[in-house]
């Protein structure tokens, strides 16, 4: 079954863009990355559970989330600034995952209006190297993420 979440990842290049359509409103694509609650509804999963630690959710804010499996261990922890945060329009922020030498990456999300019901999300995710950005994506990453903005479609679709 083919990804509905794009990652395009050129060669030799320190980013990658993401693309996905969702049929949402501009408006509630928009709010699933905006309201804690909602972001960890849609990150967890069967395997762990992730909540927004802290969210602040403005220019000069910051933001932490952790994952944690059935028994409440810890399995992931990651975090950032947020440097623009446009309503309906766009977040700009740094994300670094805890005790990893991945680093840390500058993500902008562009939020796009394609029709009363249906919008778009496009990412740019700009890491710190070559190196670092060929290491994120020998990880299981584009499937995941695929699988998270699937399960965002599902949260948010309920919400329509």
């Amino acid at each position: 079954m083919e990804r509905k979440t794009k990652v395009h990842a050129e060669e030799g290049k320190q980013e990658i863009t993401i693309t996905r359509e969702f049929d949402l409103p501009l408006e509630l694509l928009f709010k699933a990355y905006a309201e804690p609650e909602l972001i960890g509804e849609w990150m967890s999963n069967p395997y762990s559970t992730t909540k927004m630690v802290k969210f602040d959710a403005k220019r000069h804010g910051s933001y932490q989330l952790e994952s944690k499996d059935a028994q409440g261990k810890v399995l992931f922890e990651a975090g950032g600034v947020i440097h623009e945060f446009v309503p309906n329009r766009k977040i700009t922020r740094t994300f670094e995952m805890e005790n990893t030498p991945l680093g840390v990456q500058l993500e902008i999300y562009d939020f796009e209006k394609l029709t009363d019901d249906t919008s778009k999300l496009n990412m740019h995710v700009i890491y710190e190297s070559v190196a670092k950005r060929d290491e994120v994506m020998k990880l299981p990453f584009a499937g995941g993420l695929s699988m998270a903005h699937d399960r965002l479609q599902n949260v948010m679709g309920r919400l329509k």
